[in-house]
């Protein structure tokens, strides 16, 4: 049939150009590109997929960068507290010089002080000026806030990390369920039940004793007839030497007895009283050492306690506690707690860690710490808590002391601690420890921010590196172009264009030869 109101073939002809020609427009975008999808009509789901691994590689990508400022951060910190332990070095070096008092004049000793009052000057120096971009690191502005800490129950605090989920501040009690103790051995005044006249509280015959406690070993020779109160003052005269005190059981009342005690509470500290010439001939021993077996509270009459048993040697107990409601662990009279939303240290004052009957302890974290985003989402699971408490002078090196924590503040010219107040009263133990103490607090710190870094900030960057690497080879297959594939297709579209508009151009012709048969 031949008609030219209706060229049909031009019709399809001009269909297939129309198709050949958004086919390389297409082939052209995605060339120009080098993205397969370009717009949601390419591949809807796609580009859905597409989107949302762009977004996470975003926050991916921002959490890599919030990982090395951390790091940074953390890096600056602990330059500073590496000059600070080369102070506190020297500091100690010095207070060991000065207890050679024998060996040193006072105006050697004098110089050792003025170093020590410029060392202690430059830590709480380089505590205020210590800086990340603006940011102070080291003068407490990093530490915890806390309100409410009653020093009769709780001497010293440290708090490392709090996780202030969906609250302003966090309420922490205390309550201890078992009381510290020293090691505590026992020995009987009561002579009645012995043959001859010995009155009660004496020793009965010549002998020779070893007392040994956490810091040493003497032995010491009694007499015949020595008093229970002169042992005391014997045993109380070594405990430098031992880590050992004594004491009678009831005041002043010999014939109670005697209790030997650790110097310090809890596991590593012991007490052994033992007598080295035990008699040969039974009934005429009246050194008799007991202990409570299975550390138990100590009872008003320890004479008539059920746990009473034969002993020469005790360990003390640390103390045990709940800290909002999680056993703590105890060292002696400190508890503590670890975890990503709570992670604090605290020091128990002696009448509260020996009582179990006391009120629980309640205080207060406000604020503080620093926060780091470590993940791509703001949420909790993707953030770490650390706190940096201040290291200032008057700040490290707190050792309780005569019921007074003392600070390496302390140390400086005219103060309690100072090297001639030391020398005065012939003890220098108490400076040493504020010392050590304090070295130990700074390296303690170090240690910690390097395990942050190490096992939180370079774990968290290379697992997130790890994730970048991963999202965007799965987001280039989603969405990139092949362009092997894209150059056959755009030479195809070419080719069908090319012939399209040929057969476009005969098919319009093929109307014209109508005019042949109107002559």
């Amino acid at each position: 049939m031949t008609r030219i109101n209706t060229n049909v073939p031009s019709m399809i002809a001009r269909q297939r150009l129309n198709r050949s020609g958004v086919d390389l427009q297409v082939r052209l975008e995605r060339l120009s590109t080098g993205l397969r999808i370009n717009r949601g009509k390419d591949d809807p789901a796609g580009l859905i997929i597409s989107e949302r691994i762009s977004t996470e590689l975003k926050g991916i990508n921002q959490a890599i960068a919030n990982s090395e400022r951390a790091s940074s951060v953390i890096a600056t910190t602990e330059g500073s507290l590496t000059e600070i332990n080369d102070l506190l070095n020297s500091i100690k070096a010095l207070t060991v010089e000065a207890a050679n008092s024998g060996a040193i004049s006072d105006e050697e000793r004098d110089a050792n002080q003025l170093q020590i009052d410029s060392a202690i000057q430059s830590i709480t120096r380089i505590a205020n000026t210590a800086t990340f971009g603006g940011q102070k690191l080291l003068d407490g502005s990093l530490g915890y806030v806390t309100s409410g800490i009653a020093v009769s129950t709780i001497t010293k605090s440290s708090i490392t990390a709090a996780s202030f989920i969906d609250a302003n501040a966090i309420n922490v009690s205390v309550d201890v369920i078992a009381s510290a103790q020293k090691g505590s051995i026992y020995l009987s005044g009561d002579n009645s039940a012995l043959p001859g006249p010995p009155a009660d509280g004496t020793i009965l015959s010549a002998t020779t004793i070893q007392v040994r406690g956490p810091k040493g070993v003497r032995e010491i020779e009694l007499l015949s007839g020595t008093t229970f109160a002169q042992l005391v003052t014997n045993v109380n005269s070594l405990t430098g030497l031992t880590g050992v005190t004594a004491e009678l059981v009831s005041g002043a009342d010999a014939s109670s007895g005697i209790a030997f005690r650790s110097e310090g509470f809890g596991s590593e500290n012991f007490v052994s009283v033992e007598r080295l010439d035990k008699p040969t001939t039974a009934g005429v021993d009246n050194f008799r050492t007991f202990k409570l077996d299975g550390n138990p509270n100590v009872p008003t009459d320890i004479w008539a306690d059920a746990s009473l048993v034969t002993a020469t040697r005790d360990e003390g107990r640390d103390v045990s506690a709940l800290i909002n409601g999680n056993v703590a662990n105890g060292d002696g009279l400190t508890v503590s707690i670890g975890s990503p939303s709570l992670s604090l240290k605290l020091d128990l004052s002696e009448s509260y860690a020996t009582d179990p009957t006391l009120t629980v302890s309640t205080f207060d974290i406000t604020g503080g710490g620093s926060l780091y985003q470590l993940g791509p989402s703001v949420n909790a699971l993707q953030q770490s808590n650390i706190g940096i408490q201040s290291i200032a002078s008057e700040a490290i090196g707190g050792v309780l002391k005569n019921g007074t924590v003392n600070f390496l503040s302390s140390l400086q010219t005219g103060k309690a601690n100072s090297l001639a107040a030391a020398d005065a009263s012939r003890d220098y133990s108490t400076l040493s420890d504020i010392v050590d103490t304090a070295i130990d607090e700074i390296s303690i710190l170090r240690g910690r921010l390097g395990a942050f870094e190490r096992n939180v900030l370079d774990a968290n960057s290379r697992s997130l590196q790890g994730a970048f690497e991963n999202l965007t080879a799965s987001q280039s297959l989603i969405r990139d172009a092949d362009f092997a594939a894209e150059s056959s297709e755009l030479t195809r579209a070419q080719i069908l264009q090319s012939s399209g508009t040929t057969v476009l151009s005969l098919a319009n012709q093929q109307s014209q030869q109508v005019l042949q048969l109107l002559g």
